[in-house]
This record gives structure tokens, C-alpha cells and sequence, in this order.
């Protein structure tokens, strides 16, 4: 116990000794990210609980007014801790801070108020992030580590892309999910050890990993494309949204889900746009501006190997993803997923996603205004858009939930030929406009 700070630091004799348990986002990705961990010399493991006393532990101990992810997220903790699966003496909790001004950033001091109200105050808790905050002796943010998790996300990004194209049309069921495991195992058994790694076998893989989604034996028939964008735990987590991916696709919808390496690079050029914007440190805007190239290097090999490939849709690069904003919104918003949770329906639209699903956590400002508040003016400019905005919180019903999402999707069976041509004909003077109003950072 750190008598300074009256809560237990994660120090470097607990490396050896605690298991450092992760909550649950997005399942490839982070089921990457666990593993890079242990072959680092952690004791990580990736959580599962998701029961309805994950949701009772979280308003047990967390006040309801506080937004629905950092409720999920601190119920599913102390939902583990005392499942009895874990010594609570020995084990640390690992969560994430963007540094940001969303009520996220404040997680972690609600965490430790959990623990110490729920009996757990002895479990040390790891501030996963790369602002300087709160940091633990026992965990490193080495330059492998963190080119690793770089590479987790890109890789994670890529087969959750295919993943998401294939899946609804596999003719026997589970291929698709075989095909993703496969490629984890192997790509986590070529990173072991705590050298930095080459990305040229990052690149040697995406050839194969297509060729192996590519060979899944599915079926010709086309699908009503739906894209989900909202508050990046509601967006990713199945716990978070109830599952919305499966239910999408039990409805005969294949979903779209932009990846996380997006909101990584958003986050990114926000401290770029802060330097232009209010000023502020040269060192701060440098690590922005050095991070989000690198980031944006490997999104373009991705995207080039997908569509050297030829058989699946590519995502968006990230450069045009940001002068698209200047056609909706300023990049001055950025409380939370800000800019880019606009931008992102606009963007789904102007690839011929136009059915969009905006999760939200109740109550959520910046989801509201950038998310919800955003959705006539995106109208107005693509009249075909089908936008709904759904919110979630412990008191949400599912059910009408489910029930809002088919009304939309009722909607979003119309003849999809036309629209294809009206929508390729406002992106192409919408890009065209977009380049003259705007430059590349």
C-alpha cells in the first residue's frame, strides 16, 4: 500500500506473483493483446463473466448516474473476483485512460472506490495508457511492447474486416470462427519473446490470412450491410451493446464495424489539431504527429494487400477520413469519440453502408451530440441514409431495443441499385469538395 496515495501500486515484485485480469472489448483483438502481455512476463487473463451479476455488481458499487461501460467494466471485476477463481491478494486489474475529458479518463478512481467498498482494496490496478497517468513500477510501456500492441490492433482490425464478411455467409457454420483462431494462434507463436518484431512477416501474413478467409466455402447471396458506430466500449463490447453483431446477423444483415486502429489515429490527430487549435508543447505535438504516421504507414499496407487481393471491401484510409470532417464537423469537437463518430456514419454511407446502428451509453454527451445530434445534417446531405441511435444502459429493454433495430432494418429492404449510383455520385463531388476545402495534416 502506497501510504502517499492510500491505494496498493502495482510494483515490480508482483509481476512475478499476480494475475492482471483485462476486461473484455473486442474479443481478437484483445485476446492478442493478453497474450503479447504474457510473453512479456505478465500474468495476464483475458475476462469472460458476462452474466447478469457482472450488471448487479456494477450498480452495486458504482453510482448509476455514472455512464453504462465504466459500470460494466467495474462490475465484470469484482463479478471475478469473487467468483473464487482468483486470489484476491494476488491479482491486479488493468484498465485503460485516454486522458481525454470523457468521464473515462476518471475510471480508474472509480475502480479503486469499488474495490475498497466491495472488500477487494489490497488489488493493485494498472493505468494502461500512454499519457504519463498513473503509473505502476511493475509494468513498463517498452518500445516492443507498445510497437506489439500496435501491431495487436492492426492484426485484430484486419481479421475482424474479414471476419465480419464472411461470417454471414458460411455455409458450414463455425468455419469462419476456425479460420480466426487459426490465425491468432499463429500470429501470437511467431511474436514470441520481447524483441521488437519484424513487420515485414506483418505483411508477409496478410496474403495468406486472405487467401485462407477467401477459401471459406459461402454462399452467393447479398446481404443488407449494416455498420455500428457509437461510444467505443458500447461499439465493440458484445456485453456492452447485448450482442448486437449476433443479433444483426441472425436478422440477415452482415455488420460493419470500423476498426480500432481509427479511433487510435483520431486520437492522435487530436493532439495535432490541439497544437494548431490552443497551442501547448512541442514534444506533445511531435509524439502525435510521429504516432499517427506510423499508424496511418500500416493501415495503407492493409488496406493495399486487400485490395491487391481483390475479393474484399477495404476500409477507408484514415488520411481521407479526416478532410471528410470538414464537410459535417469541426475537429475541434473531440470530447470523447467526438469528430469521428460523425464522420464515421458519413463515411459508411459514402461506401454504401447506409443502414447505421449508433450505440450509445444513456446519458452520454459526446455520443449525443456528435452521435444522435449529428444524424439530420448527415441526412440531409445523403437522403438514402437509414440512421438510428440506439442507447444502452442496466435499465434498457432489450427487447425494444431489438425491436427499433428490425424497424430499421424493415426499412433498409429497398432496391439497393439505385442507391449505389446516387451515393457513388454525392461521394465523388463530396471528395472532390473535400479536397479543395481541406488539407492533409
Amino acid at each position: 500500500m502506497d501510504s502517499e496515495k492510500n491505494y496498493p501500486v502495482f510494483t515490480e515484485e508482483m509481476k512475478k506473483t499476480h494475475t492482471i485480469l483485462i476486461p473484455m472489448m473486442l474479443p481478437i483483438h484483445f485476446a492478442l493483446m493478453a497474450q503479447v502481455l504474457r510473453q512479456h512476463g505478465y500474468k495476464a487473463e483475458l475476462l469472460t463473466n458476462e452474466s447478469r451479476s457482472v450488471v448487479e455488481e456494477g450498480l452495486k458499487y458504482v453510482h448509476n448516474d455514472t455512464c453504462y461501460p465504466a459500470l460494466l467494466v467495474i462490475g465484470q471485476f469484482i463479478d471475478a473476483l469473487k467468483s473464487g477463481k482468483y486470489d484476491p491478494d494476488k491479482t491486479a486489474l488493468m484498465i485503460t485512460q485516454t486522458g481525454g475529458g470523457c468521464r473515462a479518463s476518471n475510471y480508474i478512481f472509480l475502480l479503486r472506490k469499488a474495490l475498497k467498498k466491495s472488500g477487494f482494496e489490497n488489488a493493485p490496478v494498472i493505468s494502461l495508457n500512454f499519457a504519463g497517468l498513473d503509473e505502476s513500477p511493475g509494468f513498463k510501456m517498452t518500445l516492443p511492447l507498445a510497437i506489439k500492441f500496435v501491431y495487436a490492433a492492426e492484426l485484430g482490425d484486419f481479421l475482424m474486416l474479414l471476419y465480419n464478411q464472411c461470417k454471414p455467409y458460411e455455409i458450414k457454420s463455425g468455419d469462419t470462427d476456425r479460420v480466426v483462431q487459426k490465425w491468432t494462434d499463429k500470429i501470437i507463436g511467431s511474436w514470441s519473446g520481447k524483441k521488437i518484431i519484424s513487420y515485414k512477416k506483418i505483411k508477409k501474413s496478410f496474403t495468406h490470412i486472405l487467401r485462407d478467409f477467401d477459401a471459406i466455402p459461402k454462399t452467393k447471396e447479398k446481404k443488407i450491410k449494416v455498420g455500428i458506430v457509437g461510444e467505443i466500449y458500447v461499439k465493440y463490447s458484445p456485453m456492452g451493446n447485448n450482442h448486437l453483431e449476433d443479433f444483426l446477423r441472425a436478422e440477415g444483415a452482415e455488420t460493419v464495424v470500423p476498426g480500432l486502429m481509427d479511433f487510435c489515429m483520431y486520437s492522435l490527430y487530436n493532439g495535432i489539431v490541439s497544437k494548431k487549435l490552443y497551442g501547448g508543447g512541442a514534444l506533445g505535438y511531435l509524439a502525435s504527429k510521429i504516432g499517427y504516421k506510423f499508424f496511418l504507414k500500416k493501415q495503407k499496407y492493409m488496406i493495399q494487400a486487400i485490395k491487391k487481393h481483390g475479393v474484399f471491401d477495404s476500409p477507408m484510409d484514415f488520411s481521407h477520413t479526416t478532410r471528410l470532417a470538414g464537410n459535417y464537423i469541426n475537429h475541434g469537437v473531440k470530447m470523447g469519440e467526438g469528430w469521428l463518430l460523425t464522420v464515421e456514419m458519413a463515411e459508411l454511407i459514402s461506401k454504401g453502408v447506409y443502414n447505421v446502428v449508433c450505440a450509445q451509453p444513456f446519458g452520454c454527451l459526446p455520443n449525443h451530440i456528435a452521435g444522435k445530434g449529428m444524424m439530420n445534417e448527415i441526412k440531409a446531405k445523403h437522403p438514402m441514409a437509414n440512421l438510428i441511435a440506439i442507447d444502452y444502459d442496466p435499465g434498457a429493454s432489450e427487447v425494444n431495443q431489438q425491436n427499433r433495430i428490425k424497424m430499421m432494418l424493415a426499412n433498409a429492404k429497398i432496391p439497393q441499385e439505385q442507391e449505389e449510383e446516387t451515393t457513388h455520385t454525392v461521394h465523388i463531388k463530396e471528395f472532390e469538395q473535400t479536397n479543395i476545402n481541406n488539407k492533409e495534416v
